[in-house]
């Protein structure tokens, strides 16, 4: 054997000694990625049924807000309608009342206006 076949055995081997040193960190990687692969996948199972509740969840609100709108706008027809029918009634009772309230104001006072000279000669 030459010094040149020696040198290419303690090559050999060293290249073997590191590949089986480099085999334990690539094998526990290789069981890192297994587990990374497992939680990824149960958490996928876990995801689905969830997305699933989520749109019923959202379906079923939507449901309930075109009725709340239904109630809003019904609400608002009723609010103008009720408007309209102060406006009304004010102006139908409230003028009236108004000619009424001046009508007996000036009544009082000419009454007072009247008996206040008498009054005043009663007490001379």
């Amino acid at each position: 054997m030459s010094g040149g076949d020696i040198a290419g055995l303690i090559a050999a081997g060293v290249f073997a000694l590191l590949v089986l040193l480099l085999a334990v960190p690539i094998l526990k990687l290789g069981r890192v990625f297994d587990e990374v692969r497992t939680s990824i996948r149960s958490i996928s199972d876990g995801a689905t049924p969830l997305m699933d509740e989520v749109t019923a969840t959202v379906s079923t609100t939507n449901q309930q807000l075109k009725k709340v709108d239904g109630i809003a706008s019904n609400v608002s027809d009723a609010s103008a309608n009720l408007s309209a029918l102060s406006s009304l009634v004010a102006a139908t009772v409230g003028s009236p009342l108004i000619k009424v309230a001046a009508f007996s104001y000036g009544v009082r006072s000419a009454l007072a206006a009247r008996k206040k000279p008498a009054a005043g000669r009663r007490s001379r």
